[in-house]
């Protein structure tokens, strides 16, 4: 059964700031990453972080010092007037054998069963082919590749590693991504409007 809500996951590490290979807790925003955020929230869609963090299962940080930097992260956003509505970290190495490690579908799936997403009907912008285009492909879900972070290398040096998928949209940066989204919403809603149209009975 199909979810009812539309999402736009949007990974952390040079996405949203940082950098590509990093982790949280020396995380900063790129200047545009709020207004992207906002526009996110405006558009009537869910703003989801979907971020891996394995420095946390080897030991360098806890979970709760990755959720008092998340409280912190979303406070700045909110001086700004944007949200974030839900924030999912998978903790775990490549070698941990769990479920939720990009590109596995498990953080989406839980954002699904949490909020009623329909996943068909939503985005993931990231900056790793290997690991954000290729999640999206696993759910169905629109792919849009940022070129800041890693973004570049994933479309240069690293391109074999994902060879097989194309994304649906590549953009300058997170703002620019966002900003696609919110055109190709505005398309469905008019298509939408005059399917109904065309559907409606003549007088």
């Amino acid at each position: 059964m199909k979810g009812s809500q539309r999402a736009v996951f949007l990974d952390l590490q040079g996405t949203l700031g940082g950098e590509g290979l990093d982790d949280i807790m020396g995380f900063s925003f790129y200047p545009t990453a709020a207004r992207a955020v906002g526009l996110v929230n405006d558009a009537g869609l869910l703003a989801i972080v979907i971020t891996n963090q394995s420095h946390i299962s080897k030991g360098l940080f806890t979970m709760q010092d990755f959720e008092r930097k998340v409280a912190e992260l979303k406070a700045e956003l909110a001086v700004d007037g944007a949200r974030v509505d839900a924030v999912y970290c998978c903790p775990h190495s490549s070698k941990d054998g769990c479920e939720c490690r990009k590109p596995l579908p498990g953080m989406l799936l839980k954002a699904r069963a949490d909020f009623d997403i329909d996943l068909c009907r939503s985005y993931v912008v990231g900056d790793a082919g290997a690991w954000d285009m290729a999640l999206a492909r696993k759910v169905g879900s629109k792919a849009v590749l940022v070129r800041t972070g890693l973004g570049e290398s994933s479309l240069c040096g690293y391109r074999h590693t994902w060879r097989d998928i194309e994304p649906d949209h590549i953009a300058e940066d997170v703002l620019r991504g966002v900003e696609w989204i919110i055109t190709q919403e505005g398309a469905s809603e008019q298509t939408a409007g005059g399917d109904a149209e065309n559907r409606a009975p003549q007088p």
